[in-house]
C-alpha cells in the first residue's frame, strides 16, 4: 500500500506519496495539467538548467547572508545530485501548463528542498527546517528563474545541434570530394540544364549547411543575456541587495557561459524576442535540410524508371506487397521533422505575440517546442549522416550516358559559335539523337575535340567545409 504524507498550501491540505521528493504544488499541477502526457523530465537539459539556476541562487544567497550557510550548503548538495542526472523522474509536471512556468519552478523548489532536507538528516516534508519557498526560492520569482533556465537549456541544446550539423556538412563535403570527377547533367525546374560534376552538387550542400550552422551560432550570444534578479516583473522586488550581481556571477562560473544581465530587466521579463529569433533560424535550417532530402530522394528515384543517379543505402524493405522495393526512409523522416519544426515555429510566434504587459504566460509552450525542435533536428542530422549520406554511391555509367545525350552542354559553346548557331545545333541534336560535338564538327564550326573540351564542366575551386 502507498504511504502518504500530508502537505498544505493556501488552498488546503493534499496527500503526497511519502517517498516523493515533490510536494503539494507539484501534486496539484499534476492533477490540473493532463494535456500532453510529456513530463518536464522529458527535457533533461531543462531540468539541469533549472537546477543550476537554483544552485547559483543558493551560492549567491549564502554569499550575501540571505540564508543560513548550512541551508545553502544542503541546497547546493541537492542541486549537484540533480545536475549529475539523478532524480529527474521527480519532475512530473506536464510541459503544457498554465501559470507562466510557476509549476515548473515549484516542482524544482520542492524536489530540491526535500533532497536538501535528506542531506541535513530530516524527513521529506519538514519544511519548518528548510522551505521550498523561503529558502530554495529565496530572492527569486518564476518570472526570472524560468526564462533564465530556458535560455540556458536552449543554448546548451543548440551546442549539440551545432556539432551534428557540422558533422553532416562535412559528410556532404567528403562525398563531394569523392564525386569530384563524375560529370552529370545539372537541372533547373526539373529540366536538363548544363553539365556539372556530382562533386559540385554535394559540395554545395555541405557549404549551405555550414552557412546555416553559422546562423544558429549567431543566436547564442543573444541567449546569454539573462534576467536573473529581476524577480516578478523586473523591478527586483524581494531580492536582497547584491543578490542579482552575485547570482549572475555564480551562474557564469557554474555554466562556463558568457552570461550577462539584461540592460533593462523590466523589458527582459516581458520580451520573448530571442526565442522567436532562435525558432526562425531553426525553421530556416529545417527547411533547407528538407530541400536537401527532397533532392536526395529525386536523385535516387527509380531504380529503373527514375533519375537513378545515386544510390542511397538500403535501410529496410519498402513495401508489404511489392517485393524488392526499398524506400528512402531516412530522408523521408527528416522531411517530417522539418514539417514539425515549421509548425512549431507558427505556435511559438502565436505564443510570443499573445504575451500581455509585463509577462508572457506562454513560455512553457515556447520552451517545450524549442527544445523539441532542437532535439529532433539534432537526431535527424545524425541519422541522415550515419544512415544515409555516408553510404551514398554514384551510378557512374548512367550519369555518363545522360551527359552524352544531353544538349544542355551546347550552352558552353555560345561564346565561340554564337547563340543562334548553338540553338540550331541543340534543336538538331534533340530531333536526331546525334551528339552535340558531332553536329558542331559537321557544321564546320569547331573540331570535335574543341567542342568536347569546351563543353566539359570546369570544377570549381571550393574549399572543404570547416567548423
Amino acid at each position: 500500500m502507498t504511504v502518504y504524507r500530508t502537505e498544505s498550501d493556501t488552498l488546503g491540505a493534499l496527500a503526497v506519496p511519502a517517498e516523493a521528493y515533490w510536494g503539494v504544488h507539484t501534486g496539484r499541477a499534476v492533477e490540473n495539467f493532463q494535456v500532453s502526457g510529456i513530463p518536464l523530465s522529458a527535457h533533461p537539459v531543462l531540468v539541469r538548467s533549472l537546477t543550476t539556476v537554483k544552485h547559483a541562487a543558493a551560492l549567491a544567497n549564502k554569499e550575501i547572508g540571505a540564508i543560513q550557510p548550512h541551508k545553502a550548503d544542503a541546497i547546493v548538495a541537492a542541486c549537484r545530485d540533480i545536475e549529475a542526472g539523478r532524480h529527474h523522474d521527480e519532475f512530473r509536471v506536464d510541459v503544457i501548463q498554465g501559470g507562466a512556468g510557476t509549476s515548473t519552478n515549484m516542482n524544482a523548489n520542492e524536489v530540491i528542498a526535500n533532497l536538501a532536507l535528506e542531506h541535513m538528516g530530516y524527513g521529506r516534508g519538514r519544511y519548518d527546517m528548510l522551505s521550498p519557498l523561503d529558502d530554495v526560492n529565496r530572492c527569486q520569482s518564476t518570472n526570472d528563474v524560468y526564462p533564465t533556465a530556458l535560455r540556458l537549456a536552449v543554448s546548451m541544446a543548440l551546442n549539440g545541434l551545432l556539432a551534428e550539423l557540422g558533422s553532416l556538412s562535412k559528410a556532404f563535403d567528403a562525398k563531394g570530394q569523392d564525386f569530384a570527377a563524375i560529370i552529370k547533367v545539372g537541372r533547373t525546374q526539373l529540366q536538363d540544364a548544363v553539365p556539372m560534376t556530382l562533386g559540385q552538387e554535394f559540395t554545395a550542400i555541405g557549404v549551405t549547411l555550414a552557412e546555416d550552422r553559422a546562423r544558429i551560432g549567431e543566436t547564442l550570444p543573444l541567449l546569454h543575456e539573462i534576467s536573473l534578479g529581476a524577480t516578478a516583473i523586473g523591478t527586483g522586488i524581494t531580492a536582497e541587495p547584491g543578490y542579482a550581481a552575485a547570482a549572475v556571477r555564480h551562474l557564469r562560473a557554474l555554466t562556463g557561459l558568457d552570461l550577462r544581465p539584461a540592460t533593462d530587466l523590466v523589458e527582459a521579463t516581458a520580451d520573448t524576442g530571442v526565442f522567436l529569433q532562435v525558432s526562425g533560424v531553426l525553421k530556416r535550417t529545417a527547411v533547407k535540410l528538407s530541400k536537401v532530402c527532397n533532392d536526395l530522394r529525386l536523385l535516387s528515384s527509380g531504380p529503373q524508371s527514375g533519375f537513378a543517379e545515386i544510390n542511397l543505402p538500403p535501410r529496410q524493405a519498402g513495401s508489404s506487397i511489392m517485393p524488392g522495393k526499398v524506400n528512402p526512409v531516412i530522408p523521408e523522416m527528416v522531411n517530417q521533422i522539418a514539417y514539425a519544426v515549421a509548425g512549431a515555429d507558427v505556435s511559438i510566434t502565436m505564443a510570443a505575440e499573445n504575451g500581455q504587459l509585463q509577462l508572457n504566460a506562454f513560455e512553457p509552450l515556447i520552451g517545450h517546442l524549442l527544445l523539441t525542435m532542437v532535439e529532433w533536428l539534432t537526431r535527424g542530422c545524425a541519422a541522415l549522416r550515419t544512415m544515409c549520406v555516408e553510404g551514398i554511391t554514384a551510378n557512374e555509367e548512367r550519369l555518363a550516358r545522360q551527359v552524352a545525350g544531353s544538349v544542355g552542354s551546347v550552352t558552353a559553346l555560345i561564346p565561340h559559335i554564337g547563340y543562334a548557331a548553338a540553338a540550331a545545333i541543340a534543336k538538331q541534336a534533340l530531333a536526331t539523337g546525334s551528339s552535340v560535338a558531332d553536329l558542331v564538327e559537321q557544321a564546320g564550326l569547331l573540331s570535335r575535340e574543341q567542342a568536347t573540351g569546351l563543353m566539359a564542366p570546369i570544377p570549381q575551386s571550393v574549399p572543404s567545409v570547416r567548423g
